[in-house]
Protein backbone atom coordinates (compact mmCIF):
# COMPACT_ATOMS: atom_id res chain seq x y z
CA UNK A 1 0.00 0.00 0.00
CA UNK A 2 2.87 2.25 0.90
CA UNK A 3 4.95 1.67 -2.04
CA UNK A 4 3.04 4.16 -4.70
CA UNK A 5 3.09 6.72 -2.20
CA UNK A 6 6.56 6.17 -1.86
CA UNK A 7 7.40 5.97 -5.13
CA UNK A 8 5.65 9.48 -5.93
CA UNK A 9 7.15 11.23 -3.06
CA UNK A 10 10.50 9.93 -4.74
CA UNK A 11 9.77 11.33 -8.19
CA UNK A 12 8.47 14.90 -6.91
CA UNK A 13 11.87 14.70 -4.72
CA UNK A 14 13.67 14.06 -8.37
CA UNK A 15 11.74 16.65 -10.30
CA UNK A 16 12.47 19.03 -7.01
CA UNK A 17 15.75 18.48 -6.90
CA UNK A 18 16.46 18.69 -11.18
CA UNK A 19 14.18 21.55 -11.46
CA UNK A 20 13.44 23.21 -8.43
CA UNK A 21 9.74 25.34 -7.20
CA UNK A 22 9.70 26.54 -10.64
CA UNK A 23 6.89 24.44 -12.54
CA UNK A 24 4.31 25.09 -9.51
CA UNK A 25 4.98 28.56 -9.42
CA UNK A 26 4.95 28.68 -13.32
CA UNK A 27 1.24 26.78 -12.55
CA UNK A 28 -0.06 29.26 -9.80
CA UNK A 29 1.07 32.13 -11.80
CA UNK A 30 -0.97 30.85 -14.72
CA UNK A 31 -4.50 30.17 -13.02
CA UNK A 32 -3.89 33.27 -11.17
CA UNK A 33 -3.69 35.55 -13.92
CA UNK A 34 -6.30 33.58 -15.93
CA UNK A 35 -9.17 33.86 -13.22
CA UNK A 36 -7.98 37.92 -12.98
CA UNK A 37 -7.62 39.24 -16.41
CA UNK A 38 -9.34 37.98 -19.37
CA UNK A 39 -6.95 39.48 -21.55
CA UNK A 40 -3.75 37.20 -20.38
CA UNK A 41 -4.67 33.72 -22.32
CA UNK A 42 -5.27 35.68 -25.80
CA UNK A 43 -2.89 34.62 -28.52
CA UNK A 44 -1.99 38.47 -28.92
CA UNK A 45 -0.91 38.86 -25.40
CA UNK A 46 1.01 35.16 -24.99
CA UNK A 47 2.95 36.25 -28.73
CA UNK A 48 3.64 39.81 -26.66
CA UNK A 49 4.84 38.09 -24.02
CA UNK A 50 7.54 35.74 -25.85
CA UNK A 51 8.63 38.53 -27.69
CA UNK A 52 9.04 40.21 -24.61
CA UNK A 53 10.75 37.55 -22.72
CA UNK A 54 13.78 37.63 -25.47
CA UNK A 55 16.02 40.22 -23.82
CA UNK A 56 15.96 38.47 -20.16
CA UNK A 57 16.17 35.24 -21.42
CA UNK A 58 19.88 36.36 -22.90
CA UNK A 59 20.65 37.88 -20.07
CA UNK A 60 19.91 35.14 -17.89
CA UNK A 61 21.97 33.07 -19.96
CA UNK A 62 25.24 34.98 -19.17
CA UNK A 63 23.71 35.66 -15.48
CA UNK A 64 23.65 31.50 -15.34
CA UNK A 65 27.35 30.79 -15.94
CA UNK A 66 28.21 33.31 -13.58
CA UNK A 67 26.03 31.72 -11.07
CA UNK A 68 27.25 28.27 -11.51
CA UNK A 69 31.22 29.17 -10.94
CA UNK A 70 30.02 30.57 -7.46
CA UNK A 71 30.08 34.05 -8.22
CA UNK A 72 27.57 36.24 -10.11
CA UNK A 73 27.07 39.41 -11.94
CA UNK A 74 25.17 42.75 -10.47
CA UNK A 75 26.58 44.82 -13.83
CA UNK A 76 24.14 42.95 -16.52
CA UNK A 77 22.46 46.27 -16.41
CA UNK A 78 25.71 48.03 -16.81
CA UNK A 79 26.55 45.97 -20.13
CA UNK A 80 22.75 46.67 -21.84
CA UNK A 81 23.39 50.00 -20.88
CA UNK A 82 26.86 50.86 -22.23
CA UNK A 83 26.47 48.48 -25.63
CA UNK A 84 23.01 50.25 -26.03
CA UNK A 85 25.24 53.78 -25.80
CA UNK A 86 28.35 53.22 -27.81
CA UNK A 87 26.83 51.53 -30.52
CA UNK A 88 24.13 53.68 -31.02
CA UNK A 89 26.69 56.57 -30.92
CA UNK A 90 29.10 54.73 -33.24
CA UNK A 91 25.92 53.86 -35.96
CA UNK A 92 24.60 57.32 -35.37
CA UNK A 93 27.47 59.32 -36.31
CA UNK A 94 29.11 56.57 -39.33
CA UNK A 95 25.43 56.95 -40.76
CA UNK A 96 25.22 61.22 -40.04
CA UNK A 97 28.69 60.65 -42.58
CA UNK A 98 27.89 57.96 -44.98
CA UNK A 99 23.74 58.41 -45.33
CA UNK A 100 24.05 55.97 -48.12
CA UNK A 101 25.76 53.18 -46.17
CA UNK A 102 23.27 52.50 -43.84
CA UNK A 103 24.17 48.66 -43.30
CA UNK A 104 27.60 49.18 -43.27
CA UNK A 105 26.63 51.85 -40.25
CA UNK A 106 24.43 49.04 -38.19
CA UNK A 107 27.14 46.62 -38.82
CA UNK A 108 29.68 49.09 -37.06
CA UNK A 109 27.46 50.17 -34.84
CA UNK A 110 26.21 46.64 -33.22
CA UNK A 111 30.04 45.52 -33.51
CA UNK A 112 31.13 48.84 -31.60
CA UNK A 113 28.06 48.22 -29.15
CA UNK A 114 29.23 44.53 -29.01
CA UNK A 115 33.05 44.75 -27.79
CA UNK A 116 32.14 47.70 -25.45
CA UNK A 117 29.84 45.39 -23.75
CA UNK A 118 31.86 42.36 -23.64
CA UNK A 119 34.83 44.58 -22.33
CA UNK A 120 32.63 44.94 -19.06
CA UNK A 121 32.72 41.35 -18.92
CA UNK A 122 36.59 41.70 -19.45
CA UNK A 123 36.86 43.91 -16.13
CA UNK A 124 34.61 41.78 -13.91
CA UNK A 125 36.79 38.79 -14.94
CA UNK A 126 40.09 40.20 -14.50
CA UNK A 127 39.01 41.74 -11.32
CA UNK A 128 37.63 38.38 -9.77
CA UNK A 129 39.85 36.06 -11.53
CA UNK A 130 43.41 37.23 -11.11
CA UNK A 131 42.71 40.37 -8.81
CA UNK A 132 40.73 37.91 -6.21
CA UNK A 133 37.69 40.98 -5.80
CA UNK A 134 34.79 39.30 -4.55
CA UNK A 135 32.18 38.45 -7.78
CA UNK A 136 29.74 40.55 -5.33
CA UNK A 137 31.59 43.90 -4.98
CA UNK A 138 33.50 43.86 -8.05
CA UNK A 139 30.28 43.67 -10.27
CA UNK A 140 28.91 46.25 -7.92
CA UNK A 141 31.11 48.69 -8.63
CA UNK A 142 31.80 48.26 -12.32
CA UNK A 143 27.39 48.60 -12.67
CA UNK A 144 27.96 52.32 -10.58
CA UNK A 145 30.95 53.34 -12.84
CA UNK A 146 29.16 51.51 -16.35
CA UNK A 147 25.82 53.72 -15.73
CA UNK A 148 27.73 56.79 -14.57
CA UNK A 149 29.49 56.55 -18.10
CA UNK A 150 26.57 55.85 -19.94
CA UNK A 151 24.91 58.62 -18.80
CA UNK A 152 27.72 60.79 -19.32
CA UNK A 153 28.11 59.67 -22.43
CA UNK A 154 24.69 60.88 -23.71
CA UNK A 155 23.61 63.22 -20.73
CA UNK A 156 20.69 60.97 -20.03
CA UNK A 157 19.07 61.74 -23.45
CA UNK A 158 18.36 59.41 -25.66
CA UNK A 159 20.86 58.44 -28.90
CA UNK A 160 18.36 58.89 -32.20
CA UNK A 161 19.52 59.63 -35.59
CA UNK A 162 19.65 55.99 -36.47
CA UNK A 163 18.87 53.67 -39.51
CA UNK A 164 15.82 52.85 -39.98
CA UNK A 165 16.51 49.33 -41.49
CA UNK A 166 18.36 48.31 -37.74
CA UNK A 167 15.02 48.78 -36.18
CA UNK A 168 12.96 47.34 -39.19
CA UNK A 169 15.12 44.29 -38.94
CA UNK A 170 16.50 43.70 -35.80
CA UNK A 171 13.70 45.18 -33.59
CA UNK A 172 10.44 43.93 -35.99
CA UNK A 173 11.94 42.12 -39.01
CA UNK A 174 11.56 38.62 -39.86
CA UNK A 175 14.81 36.32 -40.47
CA UNK A 176 14.01 32.65 -42.02
CA UNK A 177 10.38 33.00 -40.71
CA UNK A 178 10.68 33.94 -37.23
CA UNK A 179 10.80 37.40 -35.52
CA UNK A 180 14.81 37.84 -35.55
CA UNK A 181 15.07 38.65 -31.85
CA UNK A 182 13.76 34.99 -31.40
CA UNK A 183 15.68 34.00 -34.04
CA UNK A 184 18.46 35.13 -32.18
CA UNK A 185 17.59 33.68 -28.59
CA UNK A 186 17.04 29.97 -30.42
CA UNK A 187 20.80 30.10 -31.99
CA UNK A 188 21.68 31.79 -28.42
CA UNK A 189 20.36 28.82 -26.23
CA UNK A 190 21.72 26.35 -28.78
CA UNK A 191 25.22 27.71 -28.37
CA UNK A 192 24.48 27.34 -24.19
CA UNK A 193 23.38 24.39 -24.21
CA UNK A 194 26.17 22.70 -26.04
CA UNK A 195 28.84 24.36 -24.45
CA UNK A 196 27.15 23.36 -21.00
CA UNK A 197 26.77 19.68 -22.28
CA UNK A 198 28.98 18.76 -24.53
CA UNK A 199 31.92 21.16 -23.75
CA UNK A 200 35.29 20.45 -21.86
CA UNK A 201 34.55 24.32 -20.94
CA UNK A 202 31.29 24.01 -19.91
CA UNK A 203 32.34 20.83 -16.92
CA UNK A 204 34.91 23.39 -16.24
CA UNK A 205 32.40 26.12 -15.10
CA UNK A 206 29.90 23.34 -12.94
CA UNK A 207 33.53 21.81 -11.27
CA UNK A 208 34.61 25.58 -10.43
CA UNK A 209 31.35 26.57 -8.83
CA UNK A 210 30.94 23.14 -7.36
CA UNK A 211 34.85 23.01 -5.50
CA UNK A 212 37.52 25.08 -7.27
CA UNK A 213 39.79 23.91 -4.97
CA UNK A 214 39.35 20.70 -6.51
CA UNK A 215 38.82 21.55 -9.97
CA UNK A 216 42.32 23.20 -9.67
CA UNK A 217 43.70 19.79 -8.36
CA UNK A 218 42.07 18.18 -11.48
CA UNK A 219 44.32 20.29 -13.71
CA UNK A 220 41.38 22.58 -14.27
CA UNK A 221 42.50 26.23 -14.65
CA UNK A 222 40.50 27.87 -12.76
CA UNK A 223 41.40 31.31 -13.43
CA UNK A 224 40.48 31.19 -16.83
CA UNK A 225 37.56 29.55 -16.73
CA UNK A 226 36.03 32.31 -14.20
CA UNK A 227 37.70 34.80 -16.92
CA UNK A 228 35.63 32.88 -19.48
CA UNK A 229 32.87 33.04 -17.32
CA UNK A 230 32.52 36.69 -17.48
CA UNK A 231 33.32 37.28 -20.62
CA UNK A 232 30.38 34.67 -22.58
CA UNK A 233 27.84 36.39 -19.58
CA UNK A 234 28.92 39.79 -20.67
CA UNK A 235 28.82 38.85 -24.74
CA UNK A 236 25.63 37.47 -24.92
CA UNK A 237 23.81 40.01 -22.54
CA UNK A 238 25.71 42.48 -25.44
CA UNK A 239 23.53 40.57 -27.94
CA UNK A 240 19.85 41.50 -25.84
CA UNK A 241 21.80 45.36 -25.84
CA UNK A 242 21.99 45.21 -29.27
CA UNK A 243 18.48 43.88 -29.88
CA UNK A 244 16.93 45.76 -27.12
CA UNK A 245 18.41 48.99 -28.97
CA UNK A 246 17.16 47.98 -32.31
CA UNK A 247 13.33 46.70 -30.76
CA UNK A 248 13.40 51.07 -29.35
CA UNK A 249 15.07 52.18 -32.30
CA UNK A 250 17.49 54.45 -29.91
CA UNK A 251 20.19 53.96 -27.60
CA UNK A 252 19.29 54.32 -24.28
CA UNK A 253 21.45 54.47 -20.91
CA UNK A 254 18.55 53.78 -18.07
CA UNK A 255 17.48 50.43 -20.19
CA UNK A 256 19.13 47.83 -17.81
CA UNK A 257 17.64 48.67 -14.41
CA UNK A 258 16.28 45.92 -12.44
CA UNK A 259 17.85 43.27 -14.65
CA UNK A 260 20.42 42.55 -12.68
CA UNK A 261 17.54 41.66 -10.43
CA UNK A 262 15.42 40.12 -12.88
CA UNK A 263 18.03 37.46 -14.38
CA UNK A 264 19.12 36.23 -10.79
CA UNK A 265 15.39 35.64 -9.84
CA UNK A 266 14.80 33.74 -13.30
CA UNK A 267 18.27 31.49 -12.14
CA UNK A 268 17.26 30.81 -8.75
CA UNK A 269 13.70 29.82 -9.42
CA UNK A 270 15.15 27.59 -12.47
CA UNK A 271 17.16 25.21 -10.09
CA UNK A 272 20.46 27.47 -10.68
CA UNK A 273 22.32 26.97 -7.36
CA UNK A 274 23.37 30.35 -5.09
CA UNK A 275 26.58 28.09 -4.39
CA UNK A 276 27.59 27.40 -7.92
CA UNK A 277 28.30 23.66 -9.42
CA UNK A 278 23.99 23.34 -10.51
CA UNK A 279 22.65 24.82 -13.52
CA UNK A 280 20.63 23.71 -16.16
CA UNK A 281 20.26 25.74 -19.42
CA UNK A 282 17.13 24.72 -20.43
CA UNK A 283 15.46 26.00 -16.74
CA UNK A 284 16.79 29.30 -17.13
CA UNK A 285 14.84 29.75 -20.53
CA UNK A 286 11.97 28.48 -18.34
CA UNK A 287 12.37 30.98 -15.66
CA UNK A 288 12.80 33.98 -17.85
CA UNK A 289 9.90 33.07 -19.70
CA UNK A 290 8.32 32.74 -15.80
CA UNK A 291 9.43 36.00 -14.12
CA UNK A 292 8.34 37.81 -17.91
CA UNK A 293 4.92 36.03 -17.56
CA UNK A 294 4.44 37.59 -14.12
CA UNK A 295 5.40 41.13 -15.25
CA UNK A 296 2.94 40.63 -18.31
CA UNK A 297 -0.10 39.02 -16.27
CA UNK A 298 0.02 42.02 -13.48
CA UNK A 299 0.17 44.70 -16.31
CA UNK A 300 -2.59 42.73 -17.27
CA UNK A 301 -4.56 43.02 -14.57
CA UNK A 302 -3.79 46.52 -13.53
CA UNK A 303 -1.69 45.74 -10.92
CA UNK A 304 0.77 49.15 -10.28
CA UNK A 305 4.96 49.01 -11.23
CA UNK A 306 5.59 49.66 -7.38
CA UNK A 307 3.30 46.54 -6.26
CA UNK A 308 5.12 44.79 -9.34
CA UNK A 309 8.62 45.48 -7.68
CA UNK A 310 7.62 44.01 -4.18
CA UNK A 311 6.27 40.96 -6.10
CA UNK A 312 9.46 40.21 -7.71
CA UNK A 313 11.39 40.78 -4.85
CA UNK A 314 9.07 37.75 -3.28
CA UNK A 315 9.86 35.88 -5.91
CA UNK A 316 13.47 35.83 -5.11
CA UNK A 317 13.42 35.55 -1.73
CA UNK A 318 10.83 32.31 -2.90
CA UNK A 319 14.12 31.03 -5.05
CA UNK A 320 16.59 31.83 -2.27
CA UNK A 321 14.97 30.08 0.40
CA UNK A 322 14.12 26.87 -2.27
CA UNK A 323 17.76 27.26 -3.07
CA UNK A 324 18.98 26.31 0.83
CA UNK A 325 15.91 23.14 1.07
CA UNK A 326 17.75 21.81 -2.29
CA UNK A 327 21.31 22.30 -0.98
CA UNK A 328 20.48 20.57 1.88
CA UNK A 329 18.65 17.44 0.66
CA UNK A 330 21.52 17.13 -2.13
CA UNK A 331 23.86 17.42 0.87
CA UNK A 332 21.75 14.72 2.10
CA UNK A 333 20.71 16.53 5.33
Amino acid sequence: MAEPSTRGAQLLKTLFLRLGVLPVLLVIAIVIFAITADQFLTPQNLINMLRQSVYLILVSLGQMLALVTGGLDLSVGTTLAITSVVGATVMAAVYAAHPDAAWTAVAIGSACGLLAGTAVGLVNGIGIAFVGVSPFIMTLGVQSVGFGIALYLTGGVPVSGLPAEFGEVLGFGRLLGMPTPVLAVVICVALFYVLMSRTALGTYFLAVGGNPKAAALSGVNVKRTLLWAYLLCALVTSVSGVLLSARLESGESNIGGTVALESIAASIIAGVSLRGGIGRVENVVLGAIFIVLVQNGMNVAGVGSYLQMVVLGLLLIVAVVTDQFRHRMLAGD
